[in-house]
């Protein structure tokens, strides 16, 4: 028996309920390029994974979220993928007629940004620690933690930049907080041109050509935050409310058609805007805080790219229109530039898409973990972190060894594995990290 809210409810389909017993047979095949795997009653799951290792319990997410009845064709798996909060990091969900807030997440649109100056290695300084310093100066990055004072992380006074910037999405913000006003204490205008915590960073970097590139990592920052954690519980409520059996209950949705899908939407593409207008932010204040440290006159708007990584939008895609939900995952049509980032001691790369139709025109967004932060800080030495950073003015102590090279997979088989979705324009090595 399959239960569902009463026909009488406008905007559910008839898929809206769900079978009690969720059984998973995994069968795997080979493919040109992936790996697919079919789980009995699912939707299949192809995955760019060859050479790079999987833990079981990200394949098992996968298969959960493949039981979900209006999965439109298969789920594209990239090969950094790993176990998330939700819905798997490294997948890309096509849905039509719904779509899950957590397969988003909270750290909506959360991306990458890089811009190419017309710096060479040669005219940086010899020691890069005012470098760094400087740019920590110039954006707020971090946590402080405990109720007193303010956190270090946000703008004390937000400069005119900051302020100008707010001014172009308070508007849109303000009608969605008129029907949530729960969300409006969240932090925006001193979040926005700040960096954040954890696999947030700020780097300086050489190309091949020996080229200084500027390369930056964050997202919406508190206000996303705030949005998605409380989507998430008001999708939660309403399969509660409407007796919807799910195979986990992160992977609460909304049906297209209702208000709540609407209005999920409406805020989702909010704090996309503002999550790429951080970026800009940030950006400016970190070009400014070069010129500081460096005398000769240099451009930064060479092959600029700005990208989101967790994000929802809509596509066409085998024909079809549908919501693409990228979780750790970047755009990768034909031509489309973008961001592959490794960890802090490895090469990240600028990449051009190659329109690859079974990974719904996806790639990677980065290198992808093999160890959890706990379990990095628990089996990865200080000394190691050092040695595996040498060469890269950072951050070298304990506090970033959750963020140590590693606790990712090995860049270089990411890339390999996903040589059919897009090809290497530019590879990247840092010389300057800063993380929050």
């Amino acid at each position: 028996m399959v239960e569902r809210p009463a026909t009488t409810t406008p905007g559910w389909p008839e898929w809206a309920g769900h079978p009690k017993g969720w059984k998973t047979r995994i069968m795997t095949m080979t493919q040109t390029g992936y790996e697919l795997q079919q789980v009995d009653g699912g939707a299949p799951i192809k995955m760019w994974t060859r050479g790079v290792p999987v833990d079981d319990k990200a394949r098992d997410q996968l298969g959960r979220a493949a039981k979900m009845p209006f999965i439109f064709k298969h789920i594209a798996a990239m090969p950094d993928v790993h176990v998330g909060i939700g819905a798997t990091v490294g997948s890309v969900i096509p849905t039509k007629g719904a779509v899950i807030p957590a397969a988003v997440g909270v750290d909506i649109g959360c991306g990458m940004m890089a811009a190419r100056t017309s710096l060479m290695a040669s005219d940086l300084p010899d020691h890069l620690e005012g470098i760094r310093s400087a740019i920590e100066k110039a954006v707020p990055h971090g946590r402080s933690s405990g109720r007193g004072g303010r956190d270090k992380g946000a703008w004390g006074d937000p400069p005119s930049e900051t302020v100008e910037a707010w001014a172009t999405l308070v508007h849109r913000f303000d009608r969605i907080v008129a029907k949530y006003s729960k969300l409006e204490r969240a932090n925006h205008l001193v979040h926005l041109g700040t960096l954040g915590t954890g696999n947030h960073f700020i780097e300086l970097c050489l190309d091949e050509e020996q080229r200084v590139w500027v390369m930056l990592h964050s997202g919406s920052r508190g206000v996303g935050n705030v949005i998605g954690r409380y989507f998430i519980e008001l999708a939660k409520e309403d399969m509660r409310k409407w007796h919807i059996n799910l195979p986990d209950e992160d992977l609460a949705y909304f049906p297209e058609g209702t208000d709540h899908f609407d209005d999920y939407v409406e805020a989702v593409e909010w704090a996309q805007d503002f999550a790429k207008l951080n970026r800009h932010v940030m950006m400016t204040h970190t070009i400014a805080a070069l010129r500081g440290q460096i005398a000769k006159p240099f451009t930064a708007e060479c092959e600029a790219v700005n990208c989101h990584h967790n994000y929802v939008t809509r596509e066409n895609h085998f024909g079809e229109n549908v919501l693409v939900t990228r979780k750790g995952a970047v755009r990768a049509a034909k031509g489309t530039m973008g961001i592959i980032p490794g960890s802090m001691g490895a090469k990240s790369f600028i990449v051009r898409g190659l329109g690859n139709a079974d990974s719904f025109d996806s790639c990677s967004h980065g290198a992808g973990r093999v160890m959890s932060r706990t379990q990095a800080k628990k089996e990865v030495s200080l000394a190691e972190h050092i040695a595996d950073t040498a060469g890269v003015e950072c951050r070298k102590d304990e506090g970033v060894i959750d963020e140590t090279p590693r606790a990712y997979k090995p860049i270089e088989k990411v890339m390999a594995a996903q040589a059919d979705l897009v090809e290497v324009v530019h590879t990247l090595k840092q010389v300057v990290c800063v993380k929050g």
